[in-house]
């Protein structure tokens, strides 16, 4: 004697078939519309201007926290152009932050060796440093050597 389903019927036997009625049917292609919206949507994103960037290795730190009394964006490989403004003037005892506005990773690092910032992230900015002598300091992106950039500090 098969088994009844005041709503569905006879349930089916070992070589029967049921088939779906519309209610069932458009359930379940909701569903699926559903997952495969969830799923295109987690992938779709861009990776050039994170909104929270991690600190990168090195040095390379935060982000949007990030507070110096003369910050200077890097811009990309653009020889002496790459990093803005250049020259940047700070002060002794003032601190100095690069953000990089590029969508790769770079550094500022001191051509003498005075300074480094580490990795910087796309959209991160470099952990301050302070300035601690007078000079003028010729820097570079160590992962691209053709950035380069002048930081001048006054006593």
């Amino acid at each position: 004697m098969p088994i009844v389903d005041s709503e569905t019927g006879p349930a089916p036997g070992p070589l029967e078939v049921r088939t779906m009625d519309a209610r069932s049917l458009k359930l379940t292609m909701g569903t699926l519309a559903l997952f495969a919206f969830t799923l295109i949507a987690a992938s779709c994103g861009s990776s050039s201007s994170p909104t929270s960037p991690s600190p990168a290795p090195g040095g390379g730190g935060g982000g949007g926290g990030v507070t110096a009394d003369v910050p200077i964006t890097i811009n990309g490989m653009n020889g002496n152009q790459s990093f803005s403004p250049d020259p940047a003037t700070a002060k002794v005892g003032q601190t100095v932050a690069w953000r990089n506005a590029d969508s790769i990773t770079h550094t500022a690092s001191a051509d003498g060796g005075a300074f480094n910032t580490g990795n910087i992230a796309p959209g991160a900015t470099s952990s301050p440093i302070t300035m601690t002598a007078a000079g003028s300091f010729g820097y570079h992106c160590q992962i691209h050597p053709s950035m380069v950039g002048t930081l001048n500090v006054t006593q």
